[in-house]
């Protein structure tokens, strides 16, 4: 039953990355489906528009950090923008420096604000050498719905439901090839080392994989760096593997996305993206690891690989992998080739 809040009209805070960003549609299709009528403006990055497509109450306002909102006289300008939009509640799932400012903000122009818990004193505990507690945290999906709920909008993420797979246009089926093939995503990497698959060892899996005919190969990643390197692979490969980084809009890369059969990724963004259209997501953990609460959503614990605990044991390092001690480079090393393809194969058509 459609349910009304106390609220018409939120506005919700979510500047970062992109796996953070995708992490919110799940919560909003719990959101909206008990609360159809509720409109949201959210403050994001121009590039991660398209993410939200699918929904009819989002309108992505585009936060320009490196331009004109840059800095603090920048935040007082993106705050008289954002008024213009007339939302009665600020949902703030960032809370960090900038959020805080336009939360201050806000508040003095009386409109009520609520900031993610992101639970870092949790955080530190998990990923501390010494008196480590080695326990599964609340989920970042979880963090986000409590941010709702404490704005009158209960919900239960139970009630989310994947975003429909996209029709593929003819230009992509072209570009794709035979579409009856077994289509499986590889997003080799993230932006600390810490959180990547070394790539001699995902090219291992990459042959493994293409060396049976009905399997096609897709290789996703961002930037001119990683489509030199994807290429490269591609060039040292025979069998059905394709480089789409540098290819397509991000906007085809989701339908892409949408349209696999498996993805495999690291603790990053394409990971939460795939899951997003429901598809079935192995992923590959290094220094960081899934009771931090970064897990895509829906997926099965099983569908996890985490490099070896009894040889690293500090791991989690980090939250974010970007802090390790000497030799747990190597921790994601554990992690053989084969047993990556032995989960793969078991979700495949054939």
């Amino acid at each position: 039953m459609a349910k009304k809040g106390k609220h018409t009209h939120l506005l919700v805070l979510r500047l970062s990355a992109m796996g953070d960003v995708a992490m919110l549609v799940p919560v909003f299709s719990a959101l909206f489906r008990n609360y159809p009528t509720l409109r949201v403006t959210l403050l994001t990055k121009t590039h991660f528009a398209p993410i939200f497509s699918d929904f009819d109450n989002v309108e992505v306002f585009p936060a320009e950090v490196k331009g004109k909102h840059k800095g603090i006289f920048g935040l007082y300008k993106l705050f008289k923008e954002l008024r213009k939009a007339k939302f009665d509640a600020v949902a703030d799932t960032h809370n960090v420096l900038r959020s805080n400012i336009l939360k201050f903000m806000f508040k003095a122009s009386g409109i009520p604000v609520v900031q993610m818990d992101k639970g870092r004193k949790a955080k530190k505990a998990l990923t501390r050498a010494k008196n480590k507690r080695f326990a599964p945290l609340k989920s970042t999906h979880e963090r986000y719905a409590d941010v709702f709920s404490s704005l009158g909008y209960a919900l239960d993420l139970q009630q989310s439901v994947p975003l429909k797979h996209r029709p593929l246009s003819a230009e992509l089926q072209e570009l794709l090839g035979n579409t009856s093939k077994n289509w499986i995503g590889i997003a080799p990497f993230a932006a600390h080392e810490g959180k990547m698959y070394p790539l001699d060892l995902m090219e291992k899996v990459v042959r493994k994989l293409v060396a049976k005919e009905n399997n096609a190969v897709m290789l996703f990643g961002g930037g001119q760096e990683e489509e030199k390197i994807l290429n490269g692979m591609v060039s040292k490969i025979e069998g059905n593997v394709i480089a789409i980084a540098g290819k397509l809009s991000f906007a085809s890369e989701l339908i892409v996305l949408s349209n696999l059969d498996v993805m495999v990724s690291m603790d990053s963004g394409n990971g939460h993206l795939a899951a997003n259209y429901g598809i079935p997501v192995i992923t590959l953990w290094g220094v960081t690891h899934p009771y931090a609460g970064f897990a895509p959503y829906g997926q099965k614990e099983s569908y996890r690989i985490l490099a070896d605990r009894q040889r690293y044991p500090l791991i989690p390092t980090s939250v974010y992998g970007n802090t390790f001690p000497e030799g747990y480079e190597n921790a994601m090393r554990t992690i053989a080739p084969e047993a990556v393809v032995a989960k793969i194969m078991p979700l495949l058509k054939s």
